[in-house]
């Protein structure tokens, strides 16, 4: 947990809550082992992925083929899904938060956290990151599945043309 959220009492909570509290096992979800307390640090234990986010890989290939992009697509929408069976509402899907392993298994990362620790939220109210978040969302609406089937677009959006909308 970066530092300067360290010592603020609420996040440090909603850090524990979310992060140890969701645990999510599914092959396309980024498996979480441990919430940790040291003093004034706090960090995760998660599963060690080799391989890289999909936002680096379509900005070194420019953009995708179809067949890749939806092979990519299927498989964060099966961890996505896997979530919403849980009633777990990601609301911070996007290319920085999937990992493609060097075998090609796609995984989504960071279930339960995006609210506590994401460095590119818009704010207390609308939580998400600007080029993926839907309107619902940066209207500070409640909380609902479709919001990340909407950001899971944008990505796919972005797979195929190499560019957000």
């Amino acid at each position: 947990l970066k530092e300067e959220f360290s010592t603020d009492a609420g996040f440090v909570k909603k850090f524990k809550l979310g992060a140890g509290g969701r645990s999510l096992s599914h092959p396309n979800i980024v498996s979480v082992y441990d919430v940790v307390d040291e003093g004034s640090i706090h960090y995760i234990v998660m599963e060690l992925i080799e391989g890289i986010t999909l936002k680096s890989y379509i900005t070194k290939k420019g953009r995708l083929s179809s067949k890749e992009a939806i092979g990519i697509a299927i498989q964060v929408a099966q961890g996505i899904a896997a979530a919403h069976d849980q009633h777990i509402v990601h609301r911070d899907i996007k290319p920085q938060n999937m990992i493609i392993s060097r075998d090609g298994k796609v995984k989504v990362a960071d279930f339960g956290i995006a609210r506590a620790v994401s460095s590119q939220t818009i704010g207390a109210t609308a939580i998400g990151s600007v080029h993926y978040i839907s309107p619902e969302q940066a209207r500070g609406g409640f909380e609902r599945f479709q919001e990340d089937i909407y950001s899971l677009g944008i990505t796919m959006f972005e797979m195929v043309t190499g560019t957000v909308p």
